[in-house]
């Protein structure tokens, strides 16, 4: 998954805090590698429970210019597609048999769900933040390549010599929250077609 950037005044250890908070109870297990602005955390499914098969997914927080950079790796779902393969074998062999297999497929299905239990909780935690994918305070200013003179984001001109900030404007990506020029048309972060 490509990289989503928050902007604002948020860091990982924050969001790393509320990731192990959700994941590291029930038939989940989570473990946190690195410390402050470069921290990975590992969400797998807990190895003893009884039922289900096994799955895990990684995600990397790193402290950038103007917030966090978050990066969730693909998950890995093979246990839970073999899980899912095995009940409907036996449903095959004898429909009664899928009575005997709820739970595993209750399982299965809670756990092919983790990355995008993992995104809300990130989402939850940047809102509460106020982090966000949109233009963070710091770039709140920009300068007219003329005068040097700082300038509001979406003036149209300089203020103080009156040259045009049309190609000097910044905007976010919707998607992803990479930081673009007024003149870029297709995030490079993402690849998506910006408006």
């Amino acid at each position: 998954m490509e990289p989503r950037i928050y902007h604002g005044t948020i860091n990982p250890r924050i969001i790393s805090q509320a990731l192990m908070a959700e994941f590291n109870t029930g038939n989940f297990r989570a473990q946190t590698l690195g410390q402050d602005d470069n921290i990975t955390i590992q969400i797998a499914t807990d190895q003893m429970r009884k039922s289900g098969g096994h799955t895990a997914v990684s995600v990397h927080l790193q402290k950038v210019e103007d917030g966090v950079m978050v990066q969730i790796g693909e998950q890995q779902w093979y246990g839970v597609a073999a899980s899912l393969g095995q009940t409907a074998l036996s449903a095959l062999l004898n429909p009664l048999n899928l009575l005997g297999r709820l739970d595993d497929i209750a399982q299965d299905v809670q756990s092919l769900q983790i990355t995008e239990r993992v995104l809300a909780v990130i989402e939850t935690v940047a809102r509460k933040e106020g982090a966000g994918k949109a233009l963070s305070d710091r770039f709140a200013r920009l300068t007219c390549t003329y005068c040097g003179v700082a300038n509001r984001v979406g003036e149209p001109a300089c203020i103080a010599c009156g040259a045009p900030l049309g190609k000097e404007q910044l905007r976010t990506c919707s998607y992803c929250g990479y930081v673009l020029k007024q003149s870029e048309n297709n995030c490079p972060n993402c690849g998506r077609i910006v408006r």
